[in-house]
C-alpha cells in the first residue's frame, strides 16, 4: 500500500524501512557503522532513527519534536563524498517511491535532495 499524504506514522515507516537498506549498501553501510554499529536494534540505533524520523517529522509536517542540527554530525564523518551524498539520495528516493504515491514521493525527494546539496556545499564537497 502506498501513502497519499504525509503524517508522523508513515514518516516513521518512511524512515525503518530506508535504514535496513542503508546498511546493506556497501558504499554507505561503513558511515553508519562506524558510528552507530552493526545492530539496528540497538539502543543507539533506535536513538538514531527516533531522531531521524523527528527530523523528517519537522521537515515534513512542521513538527517541533526535532530540536538538532541534522548537519553538525556530518562534520564528524571522514571521507564522505558526493558520490555518498548521491547514493544516500537514489536509496532513499527507492524507497520513498515504495512508502509513498508519486506525487507525496517528489515533495519528499525534493527535500531531501535539496538538503544534500545543502550540506555538500557546507561540507565543502563540491
Amino acid at each position: 500500500m502506498l501513502y497519499k499524504s504525509i503524517n508522523e506514522e508513515n514518516i516513521e515507516i518512511l524512515v525503518r524501512k530506508f535504514y535496513p537498506e542503508v546498511l546493506k549498501d556497501t558504499l554507505l553501510a561503513p558511515f553508519f557503522i562506524e558510528k552507530l554499529g552493526e545492530d539496528i536494534q540497538s539502543p543507539l540505533w533506535e536513538e538514531h532513527l527516533v531522531l531521524i524520523s523527528q527530523f523528517w517529522q519537522f521537515v515534513a509536517l512542521g513538527y517541533d519534536d526535532y530540536t538538532g542540527n541534522p548537519l553538525a554530525p556530518h562534520f564528524h564523518i571522514s571521507g564522505l563524498t558526493p558520490e555518498a551524498f548521491s547514493a544516500w539520495l537514489k536509496l532513499f528516493h527507492t524507497t520513498v517511491d515504495e512508502v509513498y504515491i508519486a506525487s507525496i514521493g517528489e515533495y519528499f525527494k525534493e527535500k531531501s535532495t535539496n538538503i544534500a546539496q545543502n550540506f555538500m556545499r557546507k561540507l565543502d564537497l563540491y
